[in-house]
């Protein structure tokens, strides 16, 4: 049985396809075609086919891989009745509850609240002198009562 499906060719990372028809026990990667039916770049979407040719193998009875089916429907060719292709596959996302989208929405904080740590920091350096003059007394004193004990 013959397969239309796509064999990957270009540099790592730039991938680029050709659309090949190919005995279907055989990999794609093994290089060896029936017939090279055109090309296909995803970077730039765009496909080069011969559609004649395409729909000679399709009537014969070459099944085509999904992406295929896909790409040959865009091009304006006629697939037989029994290609099924699905248009709008969905995927499946994994944690669609932890997406920022579906979480609840926060509650923002009052305006007095952010106004009060303002106030706070204003009286601080007005009480800190007191407090660090009054440190270095306490140590003074309590260091002489430790002596004599």
């Amino acid at each position: 049985m013959l397969a239309i499906r796509l064999q990957r060719t270009g540099r790592k990372g730039h991938a680029q396809f050709r659309m090949v028809v190919q005995d279907s026990r055989r990999t794609p990667t093994s290089g060896r075609y029936v017939y090279l039916l055109g090309n296909y770049d995803p970077h730039s979407k765009t496909i080069n086919v011969d559609k004649e040719k395409a729909e000679f193998y399709l009537q014969n009875g070459a099944r085509p891989s999904e992406r295929v089916a896909l790409l040959l429907k865009k091009e304006g060719v006629k697939l037989p009745d029994w290609v099924i292709v699905e248009a709008n596959k969905q995927g499946a996302l994994r944690n669609a509850d932890k997406l920022r989208k579906n979480r609840p929405a926060e509650e923002k904080a009052e305006e007095p609240a952010a106004e009060a740590p303002a106030e706070e920091v204003a009286d601080a350096p007005a009480d800190a002198p007191e407090e660090v003059a009054e440190a270095p007394a306490e140590a003074e004193t309590e260091a002489p009562t430790e002596e004599k004990a």
